[in-house]
């Protein structure tokens, strides 16, 4: 059954109907219809349309079929209604009859069908920014188990100067934190609400849009009707980041599949993620990687596709916007396939590091030590570099690594070598001397993600940013382990509190402190600390709060942190310390301190004890104890944000 039937004498053939309708591809999208439709019905209460009472009726037919679709949303694909909005429509009048009638008063399939994907969008964004989350987690986890693990590293696909195998895992987290980026950019253009915005020219009801937006989970409300209605931005973004990290993750396969193949031996897929050969029984297949590189092409596919829909549409919606959602799902849904795969590759791969070294130590990998040690020599580098050329041509035609040159061979190239050269040629001090900003280094990689695993929390501030090496490449993979921290922190929707959270955060301060786990604070101090608060969120609802206390420049306390006891170790609380953590960091502050009963628990977020009378004067004024702890179990604890 249609919903538009009057204006018609005939009805639709049947051809035509099976090419027009789009149930079979949006179905997915019947828990954010309903949701939607719940939140209408709200609206259309609140200027006279719908009385309470059937509001009340409508609401709680849409909540039962959102159970029932949760639990078999295939159940829609035996209907024969056109698309999901009238299947929606359709269940609600069978269980409400004519009230169900009602419900479409104001609102058109248009801004419908562009809340519902919208909705969609972020909610499913939410699962891929874990997805990545996870993947830079597992690299990072590989990058450990392989820091000793020399590779060689390629220019042109020819072996050029020798990195860890650590060094390649953190280049990929940096890939894999730029897609965070885009996709968390992606996002945050995509949170506005188009419902309200009828067909095309804006509802004729004097709807509050701004709290519709906010009752439905968005920040704010489209500001305009014929974009709301025919904007897909939001589409064409996320298909774009997810063509990006597709890309990366093709990069990331293609090198593994070099380094697994029997010319390289570098690597061995496990067995979880490789096939064989029908025909040959010595064949075990790298297929996982081949598919992640096969995948990328169907992804990219589907923005291109995308794009070229979209790119001669006239204002407002054309039904040609009808194709947005079965490329859209597909990419998506390969995107996230394609990371949890990458994430089982990184797991199970296992590293042949006798081969890795040896094809290090040959092609002549450590020619630049060589004209670096003639620089340092006073030869100037373009003289050097065309002496080492010589040497390397000498060493060619003899069959011998450069090491295995005698003095007296090297000397007929320049009288500034001295014995003192062969040291410069080690593949350990080609490694070692790699200390400037993004460089590699074995032990200093080794050492740093060491650190990491013992107090994988701490993020130390220094001018010198992201280089492996001696100190550099300590500060940079702490850099990453605390990034990756707060991306989960984001991912559970940990954000800066706005003034419509005043009354949550004082049911939740006031609770807790009656309990005398915290400090009490009172509405006017909530309200004018707001700026320093952050809050936990669960499908729109704060659940849980923290605050960032500045006493002086280099100086803040963590305070306040609670969750609603009905949500309990789901990980909020860590998540509201470490995005104030990567806050600090920003803010270039040196110092967080807290004073806590539980300091097993801020250990685990890399802070360390202190003696509490070390702290400044007016920290301790600032602290009064509780009535039901013993003052002797509070204890001070800091992390250094700079060190």
């Amino acid at each position: 059954m249609a919903l538009w039937g009057g204006r018609f004498k005939e009805q639709a053939s049947a051809q035509f109907k099976k090419f027009n309708d789009s149930l079979p591809v949006d179905y997915r999208l019947a828990v954010q219809d309903i949701v939607g439709s719940i939140a209408w019905a709200g609206a259309l209460n609140q200027v006279g349309v719908l009385s309470d009472q059937e509001v009340a009726t409508l609401e709680s037919a849409l909540l039962e079929l959102k159970t029932s679709v949760e639990q078999n949303p295939k159940q829609i694909l035996v209907s024969d209604a056109e698309d999901i909005h009238s299947w929606v429509e359709l269940q609600l009048i069978e269980k409400t009859g004519d009230l169900g009638k009602k419900l479409h008063t104001g609102r058109s399939r248009n801004d419908q069908v562009a809340t519902d994907l919208k909705l969609w969008c972020k909610e499913t964004g939410g699962e891929l920014l874990f997805a990545l989350v996870n993947l830079q987690q597992a690299l990072m986890n590989l990058a450990e188990r392989e820091s000793n693990t020399v590779l060689p590293g390629y220019t042109h696909l020819q072996r050029a100067q020798p990195v860890t195998f650590g060094h390649w895992c953190l280049a990929y987290v940096e890939m894999f934190n730029r897609d965070i980026g885009r996709l968390k950019d992606a996002l945050y253009r995509a949170d506005t609400s188009p419902l309200g915005s009828g067909a095309l020219a804006g509802t004729a009801y004097p709807i509050d849009r701004n709290l519709l937006a906010q009752n439905l989970g968005f920040r704010t409300a489209t500001i305009n009707s014929l974009d709301a209605v025919s904007d897909r931005d939001h589409v064409i973004e996320l298909l774009a980041t997810a063509s990006v990290s597709m890309m990366h993750l093709s990069r990331f396969a293609e090198d593994l599949i070099f380094y697994n193949s029997g010319e390289a031996g570098f690597v061995e897929m496990s067995d979880l993620v490789s096939s064989g050969s029908s025909l040959m029984p010595q064949k075990k297949n790298p297929d996982a990687c081949e598919l992640i590189r096969g995948k990328a092409g169907r992804v990219f596919g589907s923005l291109t596709g995308m794009l070229t829909t979209m790119k001669a549409l006239a204002l407002a919606y054309n039904k040609d916007m009808q194709e947005d959602k079965e490329g859209l799902f597909d990419a998506l849904d390969t995107w996230q396939e394609c990371m949890e795969m990458a994430v089982l590759v990184a797991q199970g791969l296992k590293v042949n590091s006798a081969r890795t070294l040896a094809a290090a130590q040959q092609g002549y990998a450590n020619a630049t030590e060589l004209a670096d040690y003639l620089v340092s020599k006073d030869v100037p580098f373009r003289e050097a570099h065309h002496i080492v050329g010589e040497v390397v041509l000498t060493a060619i035609e003899q069959g011998v690594p450069l090491e295995d040159l005698t003095l007296t061979q090297l000397q007929q190239f320049s009288d500034k070598i001295e014995q003192d050269v062969y040291q410069h040629l080690t593949i350990e001090s080609t490694l070692d001397k790699r200390e400037a900003l993004g460089g590699t280094s074995r032990a200093q990689v080794k050492k740093a993600i060491a650190d990491i695993q013992s107090d994988h929390q701490q993020i130390l501030n220094t001018q010198v940013v992201g280089a492996p090496g001696k100190k550099q490449i300590e500060f940079a993979l702490r850099q990453v382990q605390q990034r990756l921290n707060a991306q989960r922190a984001a991912a559970m929707s940990v954000r800066r509190a706005k003034m419509s959270d005043v009354d949550k955060i004082e049911e939740l301060v006031s609770y807790w402190a009656q309990k005398g786990e915290i400090l009490p604070r009172t509405r006017d101090n909530i309200i004018h600390d707001i700026q320093n608060f952050v809050v936990a969120e669960l499908d729109g609802v704060v659940v849980g709060c923290a605050s960032l206390y500045i006493y002086q420049t280099d100086l803040a306390e963590i305070r306040s942190v609670v969750i609603d006891k009905a949500f309990h170790k789901q990980g909020q609380g860590q998540a509201l310390v470490q995005y104030l953590l990567e806050f600090a960091h920003q803010m270039e502050l040196g110092k967080i301190i807290v004073l806590t009963y539980i300091p097993e628990y801020f250990k685990q977020l890399g802070f360390d004890l202190i003696d509490k009378n070390s702290l400044p004067e007016n920290i301790i004024e600032d602290s009064e104890p509780s009535p039901f702890k013993n003052e002797d179990d509070e204890v001070a604890m800091q992390y250094l944000v700079g060190a």
